[in-house]
Parts: C-alpha cells; structure tokens; sequence
C-alpha cells in the first residue's frame, strides 16, 4: 500500500487557512504577500515597501491545540492595517463579523490620550469558499458613502469581499478581468495542475507555488494541514447537518399546522351545519373546550 505521507501528487489548498498562512504569512514569504495586496487593492507595490507582519505564530500540529491560524495581518510603513481572513464555513452574518474584526483593528491603534488623528486607514479582505453576496462580480469592495451623492466620508475604512465560487460562472461576472484574478485562482485551485498552469503566467505565483509545494511535502506541517482541514470539514458537516434538521422541523410543523387548520375549518363547516360540538370534536380529535374558544360557541 502505497505510504500515503510520500504522495508526490499531494499539494496543499490555499483555501485552507493553515496553507494561506504558511505561504501570505511568513516572514520569507513579503513578497509574495506584497505582491497579493498589490493585486487585490489596485495599488503599486512601493505602497507595501515596510510592510510588518503582525500576530503572527508558529503554526500548531493539533486542533486540539485550539489557537487556530486564520489571518494574516499586516502593517504598512505609513501605519494602515490590513487583515485578509479565509472563511470556509458559510455564514449569513459575514459583514456584521467583518465590520466586528475591523472595528477591533481600528480600536487597537489608540491609546489613551492619543488624539483622533492617530487612527489610521483599516482594510479588511475576506475570501469566502461561497457565494454570498447577489452582485455578478467576484471581488467586491465598500466603503464608507453618501446615499445620494457618493461622497465618500472618509477614507479610514475599506472592505473587500472575494467570493472564490464565482469562479464558476467567470465568463458572465462583470470583473473577469480583475487585476487579482490569477491569485483568486490560485487560491481556489485544488490541484497540482492548475497551480502550474497560473505559476507559468504570473513569477509572484510561481514563488507560491513552490512554497505550498515545498510545504506539502514536510510531514509535520502536513499532519497540522491535514487536522485544520479535518476540523473545517467536520464544522461544514454540523452545519449542514444543523440546516438539514432546522428544514425537516421546519417541514413538519408546517404539516402539522396545515392538519390543524384544515381540521378547524372542517369544524367551523359542521358548526354552521347544526352538528352539536361534541360531535365534532369526536370527529375532528379536537377537545370540546378548545373548539368552544375558536368557533365562538357556549
């Protein structure tokens, strides 16, 4: 049997917050992180010159360990923040959770005494493993606006949203042709071959790609890929397992309050037709006291 530890097949997912981090995260790694921000955010790459990793950590070989590895934050040498988090579990309350974390990046700046002034621009990318948002583009960005006019307010918030799913319908998504879309691809590639094929195109990939393989082949960082992507998968199934059951309850008290109403508009039918109520309590299953509160009878 062949040891499945020495697959030479096998590569890591970029999906997988473990992965992302080992390549977008490391210190040895700022310029394909750079490369990354430069893409996503349109901007030129002498913006990120300075860039500093922060809260970074060793990754850990069990979930047990709980300090889970899923975002990569950094610093500019201007002070803005920026947090990319992978998200692959779906969740509906995505912005309140997104706007929660920037929140928290933007508070931390200041400390007591500080002025207003000292609080500097926050970005938030978030990469959801799902389709979200009812807007026929991959890569959404928001910001801070006047209803009417567009005005924007101020320019301290910024919030992106790429939806790796999209991938899908590419060819009718307004943005096909986003600047970061090769990363997006990377990111959501799930096979040795597809990561070739864009590494091929792009030198920054090519790096990452060799990163995630080099990776990939080290026992004690495929142990701890393999836990996280154990983890995620039984999270995804409990969550499934949770709307599957919430739709069979959902399905069965409908039943039951159809059984109910048809039994009382039959009731109503035999009160009008003269039958006493206990007969039509006998008839519908429904107590004699009951049938007198709802048809109005003494």
């Amino acid at each position: 049997m062949k040891d499945e530890m020495n697959d030479t097949n096998f590569i890591m997912s970029a999906k997988i917050d473990f992965a992302f981090k080992l390549v977008f995260g490391d210190e040895n790694n700022k310029d394909i992180l750079i490369a990354l921000l430069s893409a996503v955010l349109e901007l030129p790459r002498s913006n990120f010159k300075g860039i500093e990793l922060i809260n970074t950590e060793l990754y850990r070989l069990f979930e047990s360990d709980k300090k889970g590895i899923l975002d990569v934050r950094v610093k500019t040498a201007d002070g803005k923040q920026i947090d990319i988090e992978i998200q692959i579990s779906e969740s509906k309350y995505m912005p309140e959770r997104s706007l929660y974390y920037w929140s928290k990046m933007y508070n931390s700046q200041i400390k007591k005494n500080d002025l207003h002034s000292a609080l500097k621009k926050c970005i938030t990318i978030n990469i959801l493993d799902y389709k979200f948002l009812p807007i026929n583009q991959i890569h959404t960005q928001y910001h801070l606006l006047e209803d009417h006019t567009g005005y924007k307010l101020t320019d301290v918030i910024e919030i992106h949203f790429i939806e790796l799913r999209k991938l899908e319908d590419i060819e009718k998504l307004e943005d096909r042709n986003d600047p970061a879309l090769d990363w997006i691809k990377f990111i959501n590639a799930d096979t040795e071959g597809e990561m070739e094929v864009l590494a091929e195109k792009n030198e920054n990939i090519r790096k990452a790609y060799r990163v995630l393989k080099e990776a990939s082949m080290d026992e004690k960082k495929r142990m701890a890929y393999e836990s996280r992507q154990a983890a995620l998968m039984d999270e995804r199934t409990r969550l499934q397992e949770s709307l599957e059951e919430g739709i069979e309850i959902g399905i069965e008290k409908g039943i039951e309050k159809g059984i109910e109403k048809g039994k009382l508009e039959t009731a109503l039918k035999m009160c009008k037709a003269g039958f006493e109520v206990e007969i039509i309590s006998s008839m519908t299953e429904i107590p004699v006291d009951i049938l007198k509160e709802k048809l109005n009878v003494k």
